[in-house]
């Protein structure tokens, strides 16, 4: 835990949404925010015409919602009344081809613009949204189709004669698939989406959803083997909108460029639908990650507030400051990060290079919005998590002998995170899993598998998922907090950290290290490592072994799987690794 602490500054605390946290967080409802949305007479609330059709009504009809940078540099506009009206043209045609009420559709492509068209014209249809990613494989695909029953597939001709075509009779919850880029006649049972939108009405009646109607199905890896497909409600949009004005310090008329894919959870609550809420404009990059291309994009597009991922953060600062010198970021006003922890030297990097530090946030899938941040007009302890959202209330808790529940009130007690359930946004069911549902829920907490912290000021810190948790010679050891040491040697620009076992110490700590660029994998830089560690931890905690890969085991979204390069030192089964994107030794 670093002892370095960025003060706010007058102008962040003078201009942001919240200014005093005490205040607000001590005076907040529920129903306060859900006031702020327009809802219908009947008491129903729609994710789409919150996103949508009340910025048109209201007079913002003109305003960017979307500008959209192809791989070329060219860029699309999208006002809110087109995305209205597209909206109602996609919206008209599922209910044409006889998609219902509470049907999924399954999205699968890359960043075009296709995809919000689709995840906000199902939901105006009163259908449940589910994206996949793209880079998916066959099997994790038809797993998750299969599991949430879909109902319609949107995906590019593309993907569709190369992933799906081959079992797509095997399926058969699945009655209407809608093609992007179609070439010519589409294949067998496929119509072409572009074909069909230019026939289709742009008047459509959004479908009045109750607040707890399904809207989302978000698949999170497990460790069985099986995807867990979370359910999210039409409610949850009064959190969605809520933390994006709270935590990322959403304000009307924004450029707003969140870096996830929309085929992920962030890509979908902070990459669709909080900035649409807000009234932001949106910047969709169609390109992967380039460090030249993303300095560009922020100058160029005026962003002002920026979400991204630590292992993009990393590739940044690997890439060298250099590139960032000769960039105006006077636009840019707030910048967030989530996806894994992010390591303090992440957080004054970008105090250094952009003027601003990144505010670290915590939340995940189940929890549908973002639960814990550091904020605009809040000193910033690079390396924490922040402080629970206005509405949550979080604590850290154990089970005593009899199995109940005991809250931590000690500073800097290792223990569970949990949160008191009950806010918009939570996770509803994992689909088909009651029992696995029920498992995440005890008296009256919700319990988030990862290990925390706090402070005697009140901020949260992140040491683990509860199985990573390290117990070596009596010592507890978060697998974070020597990660975040052994990052700050230079040569080092990714590690992983787990528990092996030892028959002395119970467990050891072995680091798996990725180097920056230009460095060598060899005994010295090993030592030079080691000693760095020993000097910041000491020897009881300092990793025992160290092995250089050329990369790590990540998800497609940036998460570090610690589990499975545990699992493959141990030969124990590896669970759930659809979503796993690279890994070399």
């Amino acid at each position: 835990m670093t002892s370095k602490i960025i003060r706010k500054s007058e102008k962040s605390f003078a201009t942001s949404n919240m200014q005093d946290y005490e205040e607000v967080y001590g005076s907040f409802a529920w129903e306060e925010a859900r006031a702020r949305l327009d809802g219908f007479d009947n008491g129903c609330l729609n994710i789409a015409h919150e996103c949508v059709d009340r910025h048109v009504a209201q007079g913002r009809g003109e305003r960017v919602a979307i500008r959209w940078v192809g791989k070329d540099d060219t860029t699309k506009d999208l006002t809110y009344r087109d995305l209205r009206d597209l909206t109602n043209r996609f919206a008209n045609i599922i209910a044409k081809h006889g998609a219902q009420r509470g049907d999924s559709l399954f999205c699968m492509m890359g960043r075009l613009p296709e995809v919000y068209v689709s995840a906000l014209g199902s939901m105006k249809a009163g259908l449940t949204f589910s994206p996949l990613f793209a880079a998916f494989g066959p099997d994790p695909i038809r797993s998750r189709m299969e599991i949430g029953k879909a109902t319609v597939l949107v995906t590019t001709e593309a993907l569709y004669n190369r992933k799906i075509k081959s079992w797509r009779s095997e399926v058969p919850s699945l009655k209407l698939v809608l093609l992007v880029n179609c070439k010519g006649t589409p294949p067998d049972g496929c119509l072409s989406l572009d074909q069909e939108m230019e026939a289709a009405s742009d008047t459509f009646e959004t479908v009045h959803t109750k607040l707890e109607d399904k809207a989302l199905i978000h698949f999170t890896s497990g460790t069985t083997g099986k995807p867990k497909g979370a359910v999210h409600v039409h409610g949850a949009i009064i959190a969605h909108a809520e933390t994006g004005r709270i935590a990322l310090d959403m304000q009307d008329g924004d450029v707003f460029w969140c870096t996830a894919d929309p085929g992920w959870v962030t890509g979908t609550s902070y990459g669709i639908i909080s900035p649409l809420a807000n009234g932001l404009t949106l910047i969709v990059d169609e390109a992967e990650f380039n460090a030249k291309r993303w300095y560009r994009l922020l100058e160029t597009q005026k962003v002002n507030i920026w979400y991204t991922a630590p292992t993009a953060i990393r590739m940044l600062m690997a890439a060298g400051r250099d590139l960032a010198a000769d960039h105006d970021f006077s636009d840019l006003r707030f910048m967030s990060s989530v996806g894994e922890p992010l390591n303090a030297e992440a957080v004054i990097w970008g105090e250094d290079v952009f003027g601003h530090p990144f505010h670290d946030n915590w939340w995940q899938t189940e929890t549908g919005g973002i639960m814990l941040a550091n904020y605009a007009s809040m000193d910033v302890k690079p390396g924490s998590m922040g402080k629970p959202l206005p509405g949550i209330v979080a604590s850290i808790v154990e089970k005593d002998p009899s199995g109940k529940i005991v809250e931590l009130t000690e500073p800097m007690k290792i223990g569970e995170l949990a949160l008191r359930s009950g806010w918009p946004s939570m996770m509803r069911a994992y689909l088909d899993e009651e029992a696995r549902y029920n498992k995440c829920f005890v008296e009256g907490w919700y319990l988030t598998d990862d290990l925390a912290k706090r402070d005697a000021d009140g901020y949260y810190w992140f040491v683990g998922r509860a199985d990573d948790l390290i117990k070596s010679s009596g010592h507890l050891i978060g697998p974070f907090e020597v990660e975040s040491a052994i990052i700050e040697h230079p040569a080092v620009s990714e590690v992983a950290v787990i528990g092996l076992p030892d028959p002395q110490a119970g467990e050891i700590v072995k680091a798996y290290v990725a180097l920056n660029p230009g460095q060598t994998p060899d005994e010295a830089l090993e030592l030079d490592i080691r000693a760095h560690a020993r000097k910041r931890l000491g020897p009881a905690v300092a990793p025992r072994q160290i092995v250089f890969r050329k990369s790590l085991p990540k998800t497609r979204s940036g998460k570090i799987m610690r589990r499975l390069l545990k699992a493959r030192e141990l030969g124990l089964p590896e669970g759930d690794i659809s979503t796993l994107e690279s890994d070399e030794a």
